[in-house]
This record gives structure tokens, sequence and C-alpha cells, in this order.
């Protein structure tokens, strides 16, 4: 897996850690019940003890198992004052299985 960020989420991500805030972590939130929809954000909070740690430019990213698997093999972080951060690709899928005897 591959995180790549750019300036300005490296420059907010570094301005945030600087002035005390907790660690970020990458988190992904999944409703739906026969199709799902996954949406990704920084969230900052304690470390958890099966989080995966990467660091890039001196900025550690928390993720857990179950966002890891949502995530692209290379995954995108933005950031503008407007949205916030801006994580990968949110997705949804319609996939449906029902079954009829």
């Amino acid at each position: 897996m591959m995180i790549k960020m750019t300036e300005s989420a490296k420059n907010k991500l570094q301005e945030m850690v600087v002035n005390g805030e907790q660690t970020p972590r990458i988190d992904a939130e999944v409703a739906g019940g026969c199709g799902v929809t996954v949406k990704f954000s920084i969230v900052f909070d304690e470390p958890r003890r099966n989080d995966y740690t990467i660091e890039m430019d001196g900025i550690q990213i928390r993720l857990d198992r179950f966002t890891k698997r949502y995530l692209d093999e290379e995954t995108h972080i933005d950031y503008n004052d407007e949205n916030g951060f801006l994580v990968g690709e949110s997705f949804a899928s319609s996939a449906c299985a029902i079954e009829i005897d």
C-alpha cells in the first residue's frame, strides 16, 4: 500500500501535529445494507492497539485492518480549506444477492 499526499495535506497535518493535536488516522465509514457505501476521512484520536502506522515526512498516520482492506493500493490525500481532508476514492457498491425459493 502506498499513500501519496499533496503539499497542502502535508502542511496541514504537520501544523496540526505540531499544535499538539492527537495522532491522525485514516478511517473508513461504511454504510448500507444490500449496497455498501464507503467514505474515507482523517480523524484525530488516541492510538489503538492493532493500528498500522505509516510514516511520511515525519508524520505518522495510522489505520486499522478494517480500513486497510477498503483502501486502494495507492491512496491519495489532499486538503483544502473548503472541504478539509479528502482521502482516496469513496465508493458505492450496489451488489445485492437475494435468494428466492
